[in-house]
């Protein structure tokens, strides 16, 4: 089993977006300032850097649920849609968020898109997988 599972996960993913700075490929686009995250939310992010940590979170979820697509991922950073006084559902949350991100992380060759049986989707590459041992400091 890999160490990366016993970390704790906010812990991991600041420290995973703080490299992912480093990579030239993964860069905020000039609309992610005004844009939320989803229907379900109100207002933008108000971090400056939730671009990278949004990427460390996906870069993450792909290692441990890969292969995964973006309908996946929209539904695991959806959240509850406030209606008023009509009652709560859960909405997805932004596809093009996610999928720019995913992007990124391929053209960084970190990601691949794979098919394992029936499931299609993205997986973490082996120099993803360096990237993650590198920030758990597990020497291979």
């Amino acid at each position: 089993m890999s160490k990366i599972f016993t970390v704790e996960a906010n812990e991991f993913i600041h420290k995973l977006s703080e490299e992912l700075k480093n990579v030239k490929e993964i860069q905020a686009p000039e609309w992610s300032k005004y844009c939320r995250t989803g229907v379900h939310k109100e207002r933008p992010p108000e971090q400056d850097d939730w671009w990278h940590i949004r990427a460390a979170a996906i870069l993450r979820s792909v290692f441990r649920l890969g292969p995964i697509g973006t309908e996946k991922l929209r539904t695991k950073y959806g959240g509850r849609k406030n209606r008023g006084v009509k009652p709560e559902h859960h909405k997805k949350g932004s596809g093009s968020v996610i999928r720019k991100i995913l992007q990124q992380l391929e053209t960084a060759k970190l990601i691949k898109q794979a098919e394992v049986g029936t499931h299609k989707g993205r997986v973490v590459t082996k120099e993803g997988k360096e990237l993650l041992n590198k920030v758990v400091g597990v020497k291979e």
